[in-house]
């Protein structure tokens, strides 16, 4: 095994040396392109050997890294997976709904009340940090899973859209497990995001990144979405978050159809300056009329 392995490494030097005679010496290295040849023709025989040592496939592997390409690059399908199809209304994640984010403030400390079409929604969050960092926000990426992948069974169990009309998958894809895997996945990206600006100005996320997230959720139902689609529904996600972070909460758009989340504006939810709690600033049907 160590002759091809070192081979290729040695073969991969020869390739660099010769790129690095065409810098240098231009149009007078006149067989750059025949070198080139003839160091790609090595390196490509102590690939097939390596293969070889380990009874793979140079065939097998080619397709499997097209395929890895398809899924990282070829962008998302034009609809959906459907998880929930063939369920009742009330086992099937709403197709579009507006989520309304607000920050409210007790005893020094920050607070995230959540309402979803007016409804209340979870807990109330804080970052659990020692350092704010909006943590607290963090259902957004729940509802952007929902909207680019059709999937998120934290925000399935909150709206009470659990699908118990078959057990198995009320156990399996809608149960403990599978959200403290949503959590799971969220903190690392969290984690990425925070020493990368929070992708600020960033469409493209790590593939390592993607490729662990695909491994986390590889026995569950999602496990169908590719590692692009992961991608959308992480960088929507914090673009989304980094707007409601910057205005202490906002309202929020989630389209299953469209895939799509989007910050709407300002919250219509505000604290009162004694209690704490929530008010509704919407119009009452008089006024609206």
């Amino acid at each position: 095994m160590i002759v091809p392995m070192l081979g290729l490494a040695g073969e991969t030097g020869q390739l660099l040396s010769e790129y690095k005679k065409h810098l240098r010496d231009g149009e007078a290295h006149q067989l750059y392109k025949e070198r080139v040849s003839e160091e790609l023709g090595d390196i490509l025989w102590y690939v097939a050997n390596v293969a070889s040592k380990f009874d793979l496939s140079l065939s097998d592997i080619a397709t499997a890294n097209l395929d890895k390409i398809r899924q990282r690059w070829s962008g998302q399908r034009n609809e959906p997976l459907d998880f929930d199809a063939g369920f009742s209304e009330n086992e099937r994640l709403p197709r579009r709904f507006e989520v309304e984010l607000t920050e409210v403030e007790r005893n020094g400390q920050q607070y995230v009340q959540i309402h979803v079409n007016g409804m209340p929604f979870g807990s109330e969050l804080t970052d659990n940090a020692y350092d704010p960092d909006g943590y607290r926000f963090h259902d957004v990426f729940h509802f952007s899973h929902a909207a680019v992948l059709g999937w998120s069974p934290i925000t399935r169990a909150l709206l009470r859209r659990k699908r118990k009309s078959k057990p198995i998958l009320d156990e399996v894809e809608d149960g403990g497990r599978a959200a403290v895997v949503e959590e799971g996945v969220i903190a690392l990206a969290f984690d990425y995001a925070r020493r990368h600006r929070f992708l600020e100005g960033v469409s493209a996320i790590d593939s390592q990144l993607l490729r662990t997230i695909k491994d986390m959720t590889s026995h569950l139902e999602v496990h169908q979405c590719t590692t692009g689609e992961w991608e959308q529904a992480i960088v929507q996600g914090f673009e989304v978050w980094r707007e409601v972070n910057a205005k202490g909460g906002g309202r929020v758009a989630v389209d299953l159809e469209a895939r799509r989340i989007f910050f709407v504006g300002v919250p219509t939810h505000l604290p009162d300056r004694d209690t704490g709690e929530c008010l509704d600033l919407r119009p009452d049907e008089d006024q609206q009329r």
